[in-house]
């Protein structure tokens, strides 16, 4: 990982912040003017050439702004954003929801996908190691802009079909993080490009282990959603005590 300034690390963060809110390329006129750099659109413009350079920003052809690339995207969750954690009221609220499915396993898990993308505005998915796959939320994709392109929704819901594709992408990323977020290439072929996942392992008290997580576009909104798909990790854990 290259070593950014301070600088660089704020007009990054901006980018990637402002892109996640608008899904629009950003110019240096729009971070000196809403993000308060201390730096002229001139300096902002050199910095964001060299972040370029360096693989953490792109150039769409039709826009004189940037956006960021996987590389940036995952900078970003690793290093710079905070996570905004489900309040307890939320989080009462999620498990009231759940809590009356708790003897019922496919139902609960139905439910389950279906608050998650209430929730996240995203696709949601859980697996169990019994090939049970389940899904929600396909309608919150056609609120994103990136789906207006019909190529880029048929590649995302052919593959949601696939039970082997996620099984395959699952067994790659076991290690001790507790949330996974994958990006470009770390997807596979079917899902390189503008595409982001974030998912967690979760095993049951009778060794039953399974994954939930969100699925939609490059610039899901993180912040939340990686504290959000934990809990509802954690919560099948915490609710399949009683299977």
């Amino acid at each position: 990982m290259h070593d950014l300034t301070q600088r660089q690390i704020q007009i990054l963060k901006s980018i990637i912040e402002e892109y996640i809110e608008t899904a629009e390329a950003v110019g240096s006129e729009t971070l000196e003017k809403k993000h308060s750099i201390s730096a002229s659109p001139a300096t902002i413009r050199n910095e964001m050439v060299k972040l370029t350079e360096l693989g953490y920003l792109k150039k769409p052809h039709t826009s004189a702004g940037r956006m960021p690339t996987p590389q940036g995207m995952k900078f970003y969750v690793k290093q710079l954003m905070r996570e905004k954690d489900l309040s307890v009221a939320e989080e009462v609220a999620v498990k009231e929801k759940l809590w009356d499915f708790r003897e019922r396993e496919e139902k609960f898990f139905r439910e389950l996908t279906k608050a998650l993308a209430e929730r996240t505005k995203a696709v949601a998915v859980a697996t169990t190691e019994e090939g049970d796959f389940y899904c929600a939320g396909y309608a919150n994709i056609l609120d994103m802009p990136e789906f207006y392109d019909i190529d880029v929704t048929k590649s995302l819901l052919s593959t949601i079909d696939e039970f082997e594709y996620f099984n395959d992408l699952f067994a790659k990323f076991i290690d001790d993080e507790d949330v996974h977020v994958l990006v470009g290439e770390e997807l596979g072929s079917k899902l390189h490009g503008s595409y982001g996942f974030v998912f967690t392992h979760f095993e049951t008290p009778k060794h039953r282990a399974g994954e939930v997580g969100v699925l939609g576009p490059s610039r899901l909104n993180y912040t939340r959603i990686v504290p959000t798909v934990r809990y509802f990790g954690d919560l099948v854990e915490e609710i399949a005590t009683g299977w």
